[in-house]
């Protein structure tokens, strides 16, 4: 009876869960700077961010959100604000450190707590997933589906969600791939940069 429901909902994620945006690039910076642990962290951090979207969907503190536009702007101000906190800090350290050690020799670290509030902030806060979420909620699922349905749903994102970005992190963690984009140097971490505080203004200023 739900699988129709079902299929729908998975469709549409698929589609909105592929397409760069502030978790791609996120995550993205973190598998080239950190290797794929840290991607693997802030994929897990991501996906339980999802789960932020269906709690409160599902005690209707979406709606109320989407009818406040005060509220909602206020939402919009802070992701945008903290996305660009995360580009300007991002120039800021390619133009404050030595030059980039060769890869060879450079062993990435990874602070897995950091990297998992990161990859949660990111998606938590954004402001296209509560808006995604919402249609979800509202137009896909029905009202007369059982709440561990609606549970079952939220559980599926979320863990989609993570599989998709930790498959991300296990391609762009690769060795030879972090080595063929490294050699740009302090130039990537300037151009993610430059991506975030974009996604930052785009968010901000998109009505």
């Amino acid at each position: 009876m739900y699988w129709v429901e079902f299929l729908t909902i998975a469709v549409a994620h698929l589609f909105a869960v592929a397409s760069p945006g502030p978790d791609f690039a996120v995550v993205t910076k973190q598998c080239v700077t950190g290797g794929t642990k840290a991607g693997v962290w802030t994929s897990l951090g991501v996906g339980t961010g999802i789960l932020l979207h269906v709690a409160y969907c599902l005690l209707g503190v979406a709606v109320l959100l989407f009818q406040s536009p005060s509220l909602f702007s206020s939402l919009k101000l802070v992701a945008a604000g903290y996305l660009l906190y995360l580009g300007i800090n991002s120039i800021r350290k390619s133009l404050a450190s030595g030059p980039i050690e060769s890869f060879s020799t450079a062993q990435p670290t990874i602070e897995p707590g950091k990297a998992f509030i990161l990859g949660f902030l990111t998606n938590g806060l954004n402001p296209k997933a509560t808006l995604f979420f919402l249609a979800l909620f509202t137009v896909v699922i029905s009202p007369t589906t059982p709440i561990f349905i609606q549970l079952f749903y939220g559980l599926y994102l979320a863990s989609a969600t993570f599989l998709w970005f930790a498959l991300l992190s296990r391609f762009m963690g690769r060795p030879s791939v972090r080595e063929t984009i490294l050699r740009a140097g302090h130039w990537f971490e300037r151009a993610m940069g430059t991506i975030l505080i974009l996604l930052a203004i785009q968010i901000a200023f998109n009505s």
